[in-house]
């Protein structure tokens, strides 16, 4: 949608209210409904306001110590929400409804770095500067129930009804029993502007996949985050509940899978080539980067406790730090031909924050370009059993490697890295002082 329809449709009564949202840091929507005249006479032209603890809280929305950009020091004030119009779009789930992003800035106009899509802006200009681009595709998995978040919550998560229960990995006829919520979802993404590809079922109990058709990265993350958000929406409006967290139970993860090719300012693709596998020299530095740096940017791809839970071998989440052509048990595997050949990130869950995976990828690349990396031979077979050096195991494990990380330095700056860091220790003070069903079940009465 762009501005002009925008004014039509208020001016006709069928749009009402605009959704002003930005990404936070564990890639959620937050932001304001506006009503749509106070949008289009005063928002549009002079942006919104929103306190900047925001970005920094944890998952529960509780403030907490260790943020520098925010904090009671500081009075918790307020950031500029500057509206994306570019990113202006139709809400069918909602009744009347239209959305956009904003790129948050200071009062004086200057960028807030931890902003995730400013994080991701930053590795986009860097490519800006050498003529390239990147596009990416995101596939997220995610799990369906038969129950509503409510009852699911007063529950305690236990007992849950998934929406199928056997594994329904590409049957038609597993998922033709939930079609009515896929293809209201599919149409709804469709007409707030996304190309839907398909949509397939996955392993778990109840679990499907829905994929989009790849474009530019900012574009792809922003389709992601609105997705996400809407698809739990529609699932509730239907009285069921949808997660995409990383483990939901002792079965196969919700996956993340994100693609990622390189093209000039022309269209030409940057990383095919004539050499092995049809890489350019430059694609082969470019995935030789993401293996030298995966270990210590891992906490862009794994920002959570949960995350960690996804590594088991032989669930085809990976566990080795290796490469393949088409090769599943590798962490990066190289897809497609020609124009369309690419590199597949599998270390992320459907937990991921895409701003930050991307941005951690772009990195990584380019640490591999500009240092002329030579790329090992793909790997062939088992990457699970290859003895590779593998992801770290834990999120603490990960927090000690992106502190240590001069390449996180170098292309995030030291307040991005510090603000993701303290994120993470957060997340591991709030674990450690919990009491879990698993230590309740140990060590009630046996211990």
């Amino acid at each position: 949608m762009d501005l002009s329809e925008l004014r039509d449709e208020v001016a006709a009564g069928r749009i009402d209210t605009v959704l002003l949202a930005i990404a936070d840091m564990q890639g959620r929507l937050q932001g304001k409904r506006l009503s749509a005249r106070y949008f289009l006479e005063e928002v549009l032209d002079h942006a919104s306001e929103g306190c900047s603890y925001l970005l920094a809280v944890d998952v529960d929305m509780n403030t907490v110590d260790g943020y520098a950009m925010s904090s009671w020091d500081r009075g918790y004030g307020d950031f500029v929400m500057r509206p994306d119009l570019s990113t202006l779009r139709r809400v069918p789930w909602q009744e009347g409804t239209a959305m956009l992003m904003a790129d948050l800035v200071w009062e004086d106009g200057s960028a807030v770095p931890a902003s995730p899509r400013q994080v991701l802006r930053r590795q986009l200009d860097r490519l800006a500067e050498r003529g390239w681009r990147a596009f990416v595709g995101t596939e997220l998995e995610f799990v369906v129930y038969n129950d509503s978040y409510e009852d699911a919550w007063r529950r305690g998560y236990r007992d849950m009804n998934p929406a199928n229960l056997y594994n329904v990995d590409y049957s038609l006829l597993g998922t033709a029993r939930i079609e009515p919520l896929l293809r209201r979802i599919r149409l709804d993404m469709e007409g707030a502007g996304m190309y839907v590809e398909s949509a397939k079922g996955e392993c778990n109990l109840g679990q499907h996949e829905i994929a989009f058709r790849f474009t530019e990265a900012l574009a792809t993350c922003d389709n992601h985050a609105v997705y996400k958000n809407g698809a739990k929406e529609i699932a509730a409006q239907e009285g069921m509940s949808i997660t995409f967290m990383a483990k939901p139970n002792q079965r196969e993860g919700n996956s993340c899978h994100i693609h990622l090719s390189l093209r000039s300012g022309d269209g030409e693709p940057v990383m095919a080539g004539d050499g092995p596998h049809g890489l350019s020299e430059t694609g082969r530095s470019f995935i030789a980067g993401q293996l030298a740096c995966l270990r210590e940017l891992t906490l862009m791809h794994a920002p959570n406790i949960n995350s960690y839970k996804r590594y088991v071998p032989g669930s085809f989440a990976p566990t080795a730090v290796k490469w393949g052509v088409d090769n599943r048990t590798c962490a990066m595997r190289l897809v497609g031909h020609g124009p369309s050949l690419r590199v597949e990130n599998r270390v992320p869950g459907g937990d991921v924050n895409p701003y930050l995976a991307v941005a951690a990828m772009i990195a990584a690349g380019l640490h591999g370009i500009d240092n002329g990396l030579e790329l090992e031979e793909a790997f062939t077979g088992n990457a699970y059993a290859s003895g590779a050096d593998t992801v770290p195991h834990t999120l603490r494990d990960a927090l000690t490697l992106w502190e240590g990380s001069e390449v996180a330095q170098e292309a995030f700056g030291e307040e991005v890295v510090a603000h993701y860091a303290n994120n993470a220790r957060v997340e591991l003070t709030a674990f450690e002082a919990a009491v879990t069903d698993w230590e309740l079940f140990r060590g009630f009465e046996r211990m």
